[in-house]
């Protein structure tokens, strides 16, 4: 049994699998706007750091919302991003995939700043974990980072600048638009951690 990570390609999923050097790694193409950024900032990093990357192919667009699916968030979102019951669809897709690969711990990258979500809680986490487990394979689901924020994160994994500088964490495109809410937290995240010239 072995250990892998959920690794969209943002800066907190990047600092995680550096920090945590899991066995695997799964990048979900869910239908996502970004999604060929965060695949080219993933397999960037799975390689620098001599981790199997697997990518995962499961359009969910058509039920998606905000900012990351292209259209107008729904009427319940805390923010633009929100997508309903995303981080609950990337695991239990990871998840399956964790069984095949005898998987038996799945890393996720949430920090103490996603509980504006609440399936970016600990209490999302202590309950998804108990979910997963019930069923066959066991897999456990932890968020190592779920207490601090991006740039306490980034301290604690030692992650270099070398590495950190692949991750990508646009809301909306393939390239940081600078404006949305993931560009605006990737630089204040930056400056935060002394690197406002970058």
């Amino acid at each position: 049994m072995s250990v892998a990570i959920l690794l969209s390609g943002g800066m907190d999923s990047v600092a995680l699998a550096y920090w945590k050097r899991p066995r695997i790694a799964y990048t979900l193409d869910y239908g996502q706007l970004p999604a060929d950024g965060e695949l080219r900032a993933a397999a960037s990093v799975c390689e620098a750091l001599g981790i199997r990357h697997c990518v995962l192919h499961a359009n969910c667009r058509e039920i998606g919302s905000g900012d990351m699916a292209g259209n107008k968030p729904l009427k319940l979102a805390p923010v633009s991003e929100w997508w309903p019951f995303r981080n609950q669809l990337l695991i239990t897709l990871a998840g399956a995939a964790a069984i095949r690969d005898d998987v038996s711990e799945l890393i996720f990258g949430a920090v103490s700043t996603d509980a504006v979500h609440a399936d970016g809680k600990r209490e999302f986490f202590d309950r998804i974990t108990k979910l997963m487990e019930f069923q066959e394979g066991g897999v456990r689901v932890t968020a190592p980072a779920i207490e601090l924020s991006s740039a306490e994160l980034v301290k604690k994994s030692g992650v270099p600048l070398s590495i950190l500088a692949w991750s990508h964490s646009c809301h909306v495109g393939a390239f940081a638009c600078g404006v949305c809410r993931g560009c605006v937290k990737h630089a204040t995240t930056m400056n935060a951690l002394g690197y406002g010239d970058y």
